[in-house]
């Protein structure tokens, strides 16, 4: 068996340790570097395509035109920087437009009902108006 003392052990010089860590510098940066430059961001740019279908379908364009319009110039701007291989940029402004779009669903649709209310309502009024005619025969009929 033999004993291993400081002075035995096999000694790195400065300069081995200095290449490993300038190689160890290197391979981190390229890993770091290469998740930057990263992949298409597809899969937003798909739920963010659908959502704004479905914003349009819910009648985006009439009942919430403002919010309409930013998530469909968002999602144009999103198509451009992925033609210009801004992934990074591509997939901020793909998620913008995708609450844009939710947003203008959700207005849509909450105008929708209101406006449903309120025909109910006037529907109501006329029912009543139609009940107290035929109620008092004083008051002509139409």
């Amino acid at each position: 068996m033999e004993l291993t003392t400081m002075k035995t052990r096999i000694e790195k010089s400065p300069f081995q340790l200095r290449g490993i860590k300038l190689a160890a510098l290197a391979l981190g940066s390229s890993l770091v570097l290469a998740g930057c430059a990263g992949k298409p961001p597809t899969e937003q740019y798909a739920v963010t395509q659908s959502a704004v279908n479905a914003a349009v379908s819910a009648g985006g364009t009439e009942y919430a035109a403002v919010e309409m319009k930013a998530a469909q110039d968002k999602f144009k701007q999103a198509e451009i920087a992925m033609h210009d291989k801004q992934y990074d940029e591509a997939k901020m402004l793909a998620e913008q437009a995708e609450w844009d779009a939710r947003v203008a669903e959700r207005k849509a649709q909450a105008m929708k009902a209101q406006k449903a209310v309120q025909d109910a309502r006037q529907g109501v009024q006329d029912v009543r108006e139609e009940g107290m005619r035929a109620a008092d025969p004083m008051q002509p009929q139409p």
